[in-house]
């Protein structure tokens, strides 16, 4: 079945307008690679988003982190948190990879380093997570430094999105999760600068689900009685890990600020951060950056005012929405560990679409 997004259902989330691709990609520099496994019991893989071509620990990117609810085992945030920067690629796995993928990242980064004549004696990988138990067999950790790779080597503007990297086990509101993403473009100062987000999502319990305003979640149990072996989530667990990217001039704490918004678009398709739910957000500016080296005892920044940042708000809150729905369309049919089944979110959509033809 061909992948399809949710404006391919004729469902539109917002009114901001989009950048060419829809995607955290229409971000200058910004590229993402998947190496997705496929193999008897587990079905994972990675997810990188590179940040830009040169090395980025030469010249850090202006960061911030936000942790909305913390059942999560994310790495490298405590230090993006305090510095408000980001000195290596980000990567996203499943929940016991992620000091395999820590690991893998660190060398890649070490070997970028040695080639541009520098010696880091510390680094900070970034590596966000899902829990992908109910589709993989996790404990396995069947994602390496090969993987990593692999998601490096195939990194660019065109990406696939649903059940691929990351993406591959996740769970979203008891149907396919995955990965997704969206962008929006604003108006600031006569110039026009692009937020965009990628999401794994594994997150909601199905009778929570809101469609662009539309309570279906009741409606897809109901549904589900009449497809075999269909799964559901009674309980909003799993979490979702947030990306955002922008070229827009911020200072960390105005990022920050915007990166919270995303969990605007989350609530808007019906997540509430439940207990068992981590919602991890993390994001990065090319516009601003950072010199790693001790020459600079001054540095100039550019910001926007804060009597114009609602722009980039809103913007970041319905590219959240739509990535969360993108990643959900794109994913196909799969198989859990115990049987159960769970559908894609287009496979609903396509039978209500025919119901209401008829």
């Amino acid at each position: 079945m061909e992948k399809k997004r949710i404006r391919d259902f004729g469902i539109v989330p917002g009114r901001v307008k989009t950048g060419k691709r829809n995607a955290l990609t229409d971000v200058p520099g910004v590229l993402v690679g998947h190496c997705t496994v496929n193999m008897e019991e587990n079905h994972t893989g990675v997810t990188v988003i590179v940040p830009g071509p040169d090395n980025a620990f030469a010249n850090h990117y202006t960061a911030a982190a936000y942790v909305h609810n913390g059942f999560g085992k994310s790495a490298g945030l405590v230090q993006v948190e305090e510095l408000g920067t980001l000195e290596t690629p980000i990567a996203l796995t499943n929940t016991l990879n992620v000091g395999k993928v820590w690991d893998a990242l660190a060398g890649i980064v070490i070997e970028q380093c040695q080639n541009d004549g520098l010696e880091p004696m510390s680094i900070n990988p970034v590596v966000g997570e899902c829990n992908d138990c109910r589709i993989n067999q996790i404990q396995k950790r069947a994602v390496g430094e090969k993987e990593v790779r692999q998601a490096f080597a195939v990194a660019a503007e065109e990406f696939e999105e649903g059940d691929v990297g990351a993406g591959t086990g996740t769970i979203c509101y008891g149907m396919k999760g995955g990965i997704g993403s969206a962008s929006r473009v604003i108006c600031i100062g006569e110039k026009e600068y692009t937020i965009g987000v990628l999401v794994q999502s594994n997150f909601g319990a199905t009778e929570d689900f809101v469609l662009n305003g539309e309570a279906v979640g009741p409606k897809i149990l109901e549904w589900k009685q009449e497809k075999n072996d269909m799964a559901a989530s009674e309980e909003d667990k799993g979490s979702i890990m947030s990306i955002l990217a922008t070229d827009l001039p911020l200072t960390s704490r105005q990022l920050k600020r915007i990166l919270k918004r995303t969990g605007v678009g989350i609530a808007r398709t019906g997540g509430y951060t439940g207990h068992g739910s981590g919602e991890v957000m993390i994001g990065f500016t090319t516009a601003n950056r950072i010199p790693s080296g001790r020459k600079e005892e001054l540095l100039q920044l550019s910001a926007i005012p804060e009597h114009v940042i609602n722009r980039a708000f809103l913007a970041a809150a319905e590219a959240e929405q739509e990535a969360i729905l993108n990643s959900m369309t794109a994913a196909k049919q799969t198989r859990g560990r115990e049987g159960e089944l769970y559908y894609s979110l287009a496979e609903y959509l396509n039978d209500r679409e025919v119901e209401t033809s008829k």
